[in-house]
């Protein structure tokens, strides 16, 4: 399983990004799909992430700006980021939780991550 992670970059503040992440290789099922950030110093923390029929969750800072959505068809999962703020420069990572094959359980998989910085 590959994980590759694009369209981060510098924005100023106040303006939008949309981070894609397509999974590649043989997966038996996709579980959850999400996107996760570190800045320097900082802990990697949750953003958004998303279950494979549609339900989404949200840290409280990003609510109302960032939109995480999926197509399962192409493996892919997006974060759509507006109304960008400098405290959003960070190192984002997407994650899946998926099945390999039919006798295996449940495991994460992490992508190699993307720098977003977001200027004042």
């Amino acid at each position: 399983v590959q994980l590759q992670a694009y369209r981060g970059g510098l924005v100023q503040a106040g303006g939008s990004l949309r981070l894609s992440c397509v999974v590649s290789g043989t997966i038996f099922r996709l579980n959850v799909m999400g996107w996760y950030r570190q800045a320097p110093g900082k802990q990697r923390d949750l953003v958004a992430d998303i279950t494979n029929d549609g339900r989404t969750n949200y840290a409280d800072s990003v609510k109302d700006r960032f939109t995480i959505s999926r197509d399962n068809a192409k493996g892919t999962v997006y974060l759509q980021m507006d109304s960008l703020k400098p405290e959003d420069t960070s190192v984002y990572y997407c994650k899946i939780n998926y099945r390999p094959d039919t006798w295996s359980g449940p495991r994460d998989y992490w992508g190699q991550g993307t720098l977003v910085t977001v200027s004042s």
